[in-house]
C-alpha cells in the first residue's frame, strides 16, 4: 500500500524536522525541489493566480486542486496546498477538505478571509471575518480531516495581524487549536512580533517569507525562525517571481538582438539534459528498448 503524503508530513512534525517549502505551481518545479532536498513543498494561490494571470482573488477551488493534485501524484515528498478561504461556508470548506484529501495533498492552510476575496488583498488591505466564522471553518475542517484522513494537516492561517496587532492573530490562532487546528500561520509585521508569536500562540506556527513584500514585513534567515521556535517557512514568491524576472531578461534580450548571450551552449546542453533526468526520459527509453524499439528493423530511419 503507497503511503499518504499526509502520513510522511505526520513523521516530519513528529521528528521536528523544520520544512522549508518553496511554493510552486507546476509538477517540473515541485520535482526540482524535490531533487534539492527540500523537506515539503507547496503550492500557494499567489502562485498560482499568478501563473494563470487569473489572480488569486478569482481563483476557483478546482484551478487550485487540479494543479496541487498534478503535483501530489509526480513528487515523493509532502505538498501543502493554500486552500483560502475554503470557498465558502462549513459545509463548502468540508467538501474543500475532501477534495484536497482526494488530490493527494497533505495538508492545507484556512484563512480568515472575507469570501469572495477581493483584489485589495493584495493592497494589503484586511478584510477578515468575524472570530466565531473563523472558528467555525476550522472547526469543520478538523472534523473533515477526521472523518476522511486523520493524518492530513490543518492549519489555521489569520491575516488580522497585519491591521489589528499580533495579540488579535494569536487570539484566533488559540481557539483555532482548541477546535482542533494542528498548526498555525500569521503575519507579523516586525521582527520582534515574529519573535513574539511563537511564544504567544499554542499551536506550532509556519512562518511566510514574502520576498518583495511592500508593507515591510521582515524576510529572516530560516537558521533564525528555527531558533525562533517555527516549524517550518513558506518561500511564498521565490520560483514564480525569480522565474519572471529572469525569463523577462533573456525574452528582452533575444527580442532586441535576436539572440541570448545568458547561458553558453554547454550550460544549455547540461539544462536540457536536467530537464530530461527530471521528468524520468531515461526509465521511458529503457522501457522502449525492450519492447517497441526492440522490433524495429535495425535499417530503418528513426
Amino acid at each position: 500500500m503507497i503511503e499518504r503524503q499526509s502520513t510522511k508530513l505526520r513523521q516530519l512534525l513528529r521528528a521536528k524536522t523544520f520544512l522549508h517549502m518553496p511554493s510552486v505551481y507546476n509538477v517540473i518545479g515541485a520535482r526540482l525541489v524535490q531533487s534539492l532536498g527540500f523537506e515539503a513543498v507547496y503550492i500557494g494561490g499567489y502562485v498560482t493566480g499568478g501563473s494563470t494571470a487569473i489572480t488569486e482573488p478569482l481563483l476557483t477551488m478546482n484551478e487550485q486542486i487540479e494543479p496541487a493534485r498534478n503535483i501530489a501524484q509526480n513528487v515523493n515528498i509532502p505538498l501543502l496546498a493554500d486552500a483560502g478561504s475554503g470557498w465558502g461556508e462549513p459545509i463548502h470548506t468540508m467538501r474543500t477538505m475532501r477534495e484536497f484529501i482526494r488530490a493527494g495533498v497533505a495538508g492545507v492552510h484556512i484563512e480568515d478571509a472575507l469570501y469572495p476575496k477581493r483584489a485589495h488583498y493584495h493592497k494589503y488591505v484586511v478584510h477578515g471575518v468575524p472570530v466565531e466564522e473563523f472558528v467555525e471553518k476550522v472547526e469543520y475542517s478538523c472534523k473533515e480531516r477526521d472523518r476522511s484522513d486523520p493524518d492530513f494537516v490543518v492549519i489555521a492561517r489569520t491575516d488580522t495581524c497585519r491591521a489589528l496587532g499580533l495579540e488579535e492573530a494569536s487570539m484566533r490562532l488559540n481557539k483555532a487549536a482548541d477546535v482542533g487546528a494542528d498548526l498555525g500561520l500569521l503575519f507579523p509585521r516586525t521582527r520582534q512580533e515574529a519573535e513574539d508569536a511563537p511564544r504567544k500562540c499554542r499551536l506550532p506556527l509556519v512562518y511566510v517569507q514574502s520576498r518583495g513584500n511592500r508593507d515591510g514585513r521582515p524576510i529572516i534567515p530560516r537558521k533564525d525562525l528555527e531558533q525562533m521556535g517555527y516549524i517550518g517557512c513558506i518561500e511564498a514568491q521565490v520560483t514564480l517571481c525569480t522565474e519572471f524576472h529572469f525569463l523577462k531578461k533573456a525574452l528582452t534580450e533575444l527580442r532586441n538582438t535576436g539572440d541570448y548571450t545568458g547561458m553558453t551552449n554547454a550550460e544549455y546542453v547540461a539544462s536540457r539534459q536536467a530537464v530530461e533526468d527530471i521528468i524520468g526520459l531515461d526509465e521511458y527509453y529503457e522501457i522502449e528498448a525492450k519492447t517497441v524499439e526492440a522490433r524495429q528493423p535495425k535499417d530503418q530511419l528513426s
